[in-house]
């Protein structure tokens, strides 16, 4: 009985992150759109996470002590290059792309993330389903409708392009996390990959003359960046990084289908962003790509039977 509980406790878990990063991630679209409108993209995103990867580190500390934040230096040096390929390479150009295209033209393309994981399989002779390949096939051929269409909305070809690889870095990020050393403690792992991630995004906006006047900086910039740090990084991004190691890849990339469908409406909603029909239809061929990788991996694998344990933070 005590194992079915746990197992249960451990679904729910995985459930209620999953969730968090479907809606929550969704929305972070509108917000970089928002905090991007009188701050320099790449300084956005670098006070974003120099700023949340303290505040989750003290969170840490005093829930867990000392402890939970010793790790070895591979284990940094796998934080370090996964933040850097995550947040610096993935995140970061998203904050560029915005400059270029729409929130919701962003997360249709960054929903073909899943798509990529599986070319990276392939490339490591791990070989999918050929389900898993004709969801791949149906999935690029939505995103290259889009690149090359800009959905007829005069989206920049260059704003797309720089999209196009934030999605393979983000990509490889996930992919290498698994599969690198890490430090033991998720959460302490996000701390790294956030002040690595951020720091090196501060260093890249100054070599390519980015300047933020705090001055000039509107209220609404600045309350979306807050959401940013305390919403989308410190809920958002740790969920990830916990489901990333407790849970079979194949579901975690579920959230790049519902992102979008966020993205998109609250776009329009809020920002007023224009939503075309090609647009709409090549979103759709990319989510139903997408839909059929992940509905294919979620058969081949279940959740794996390891030991049970909760989120660190919650432990006692």
């Amino acid at each position: 009985m005590g194992d079915d509980a746990a197992v249960r406790r451990k679904a729910l878990l995985v459930w209620g992150a999953l969730a968090t990063v479907c809606v929550v991630w969704g929305s972070t679209y509108l917000g970089i759109a928002i905090a991007i409108e009188s701050i320099p993209p790449l300084l956005s995103g670098a006070m974003r996470f120099v700023l949340a990867a303290p505040l989750l580190a003290l969170i840490l500390l005093l829930i867990k002590g000392r402890a939970a934040l010793r790790m070895s230096a591979k284990e940094f040096g796998g934080a370090a290059l996964a933040g850097f390929l995550l947040l610096t390479g993935g995140n970061g150009m998203v904050a560029v792309a915005e400059q270029h295209i729409s929130s919701g033209m962003a997360a249709l393309l960054v929903a073909s993330i899943p798509l990529w994981l599986v070319i990276f399989r392939i490339a490591t002779r791990d070989r999918p389903r050929v389900l898993s390949l004709a969801g791949v096939l149906v999935g690029f051929c939505g995103v290259a409708g889009l690149s090359l269409t800009g959905g007829t909305g005069g989206s920049s070809g260059e704003g797309i392009a720089i999209i196009l690889l934030a999605t393979l870095s983000w990509s490889a990020g996930s992919f290498i996390s698994s599969r690198v050393p890490m430090p033991a403690n998720p959460f302490a792992a996000s701390s790294v990959e956030m002040l690595v991630g951020g720091t090196a995004l501060a260093v890249l906006g100054l070599a390519l003359g980015e300047r933020a006047d705090l001055a000039e900086i509107s209220t609404r910039s600045w309350a979306a960046l807050a959401y940013l740090i305390l919403v989308g990084s410190l809920i958002g991004f740790t969920s990830y990084v916990w489901l990333l190691g407790n849970a079979p890849i194949s579901l975690v990339a579920t959230y790049a289908y519902v992102n979008p469908v966020v993205a998109v409406l609250l776009g329009v909603l809020i920002l007023g962003e224009h939503v075309t029909a090609p647009m709409i239809v090549a979103g759709l061929v990319i989510v139903v790509g997408v839909a059929l990788v992940v509905s294919t991996e979620r058969r081949r694998r279940s959740l794996p039977p390891t030991p049970v344990t909760e989120p660190e933070l919650t432990r006692s």
